[in-house]
């Protein structure tokens, strides 16, 4: 008898749409909504991110749904308050709200030649008579939103490096987004401008930004990737399925979009050498 009620009971809720259950009995989501930062438009993001959201899609046998913060913060804050399921972060973001909650990294972009790493570029305009980065004291300098790695805090720390501390040697100005302080700088509404070397390249092949008007002043150092990370709390058998279904990822659509060859695990300790520029640029700046 009450084997038969049990029975009848999962026949029941079955009937009525109760979320499947992992192999720890929590329940499986039965969608997937992935954060990203707004390192350009919202659209242009959406559009890049298209094929993965696909892939992922096809892969999980669910509804996935992504999702452009305002900003940099937004995004971050989305995921360790459990808005998102994952984001997709750069080191920076991913330090900053790791200072508030445990938050796990589990897959970067690996790419042929550099591995998962890329860079971060400081700009000119093409007829600047800057030589080296010493030569923007007392100017002007862009830089995109102020938790961005390539963007701001990379930047900055390559100025630090030549001398130059915000505020007292050059003054900053946040622009929000790459490709607004390339076109910043492309227009001579600053002396210089900050910003990821791979959304710079895509500017210029894309046909956004033209080449005979700027100048790469200088390359930073090698920088750890962005990395896919989880929000606190979401089921383990369920980030397991999501973390293989990145590392096991062959659509080149899907891998185009990030440049890569493959996805590779990822650890917190991947971004120590940025703990360390960041804090050097904390301390410079009296924090």
């Amino acid at each position: 008898m009450i084997r038969r009620t049990l029975v009848l009971a999962i026949l029941l809720a079955i009937a009525i749409g109760t979320p499947a259950v992992d192999a720890t009995g929590q329940p499986r989501p039965d969608h997937l909504t992935i954060g990203l930062l707004p390192g350009e438009s919202a659209p242009v993001v959406i559009r890049l991110n298209e094929p993965m959201r696909a892939y992922l899609e096809k892969k999980l046998g669910i509804p996935v749904k992504l999702e452009v913060g305002g900003n940099y913060a937004a995004t971050g804050e989305a995921l360790r308050f459990g808005r998102l399921d994952i984001a997709y972060l750069g080191p920076v973001t991913f330090i900053m709200q790791s200072r508030h909650v445990k938050l796990v990294p589990f897959a970067r972009p690996s790419h042929a030649g550099v591995g998962p790493t890329f860079q971060a570029v400081i700009i000119v305009p093409a007829d600047s008579t800057a030589k080296s980065l010493a030569d923007l004291k007392g100017q002007e300098v862009a830089f995109g939103d102020p938790a961005s790695t390539s963007g701001t805090w990379v930047p900055q720390y390559q100025l630090l490096a030549a001398g130059l501390v915000a505020k007292k040697d050059y003054t900053p100005r946040a622009l929000g987004a790459h490709d607004a302080v390339a076109l910043a700088v492309s227009n001579h509404r600053v002396a210089a401008g900050g910003l990821s070397m791979p959304i710079y390249n895509r500017l210029i092949k894309e046909g956004k930004l033209d080449p005979k008007t700027v100048r790469v002043l200088a390359e930073s150092p090698a920088i750890p990737e962005y990395m896919w990370t989880f929000r606190e709390g979401l089921s383990p058998a369920f980030q397991e399925e999501i973390k293989n279904a990145f590392l096991s990822v062959q659509d080149p659509a899907a891998l185009g979009v990030f440049r890569a060859e493959a996805f590779v695990p990822a650890q917190s300790s991947d971004v120590d050498v940025v703990r360390q520029w960041v804090g050097a640029l904390e301390k410079a700046a009296g924090k």
